[in-house]
């Protein structure tokens, strides 16, 4: 475990696959960890949901007609391939 944060501290992204890889483990034990770690509260699962459609709170000035997040709220181009992120508390 203390490898698993000492690489989450770090600063550089890394995909489930490569923490595996750096660990010299498989992906399923990775996602066990992670879970254990977010259960005690050393870890918490980054969202990048910056707005909720109609209760956003970032965005008080823009109008939502949906649930989709605004253009304010996102960067150009949205979020996409970002896969899981991961923050030490």
């Amino acid at each position: 475990m203390e490898k698993l944060l000492s690489l989450l501290k770090d600063g550089h992204a890394r995909t489930l696959e490569m923490l595996a890889y750096e660990l010299n483990t498989d992906v399923d034990d990775i996602k066990r960890k992670l879970e254990y770690l977010e259960m005690v509260g050393a870890v918490k699962k980054v969202s990048f949901n910056a707005c909720s459609g109609n209760k956003c709170s970032e965005c008080a000035l823009h109008s939502h007609s949906d649930t989709t997040p605004c253009k304010g709220c996102l960067p150009d181009g949205g979020f996409k391939n970002m896969g899981e992120m991961w923050e030490v508390i």
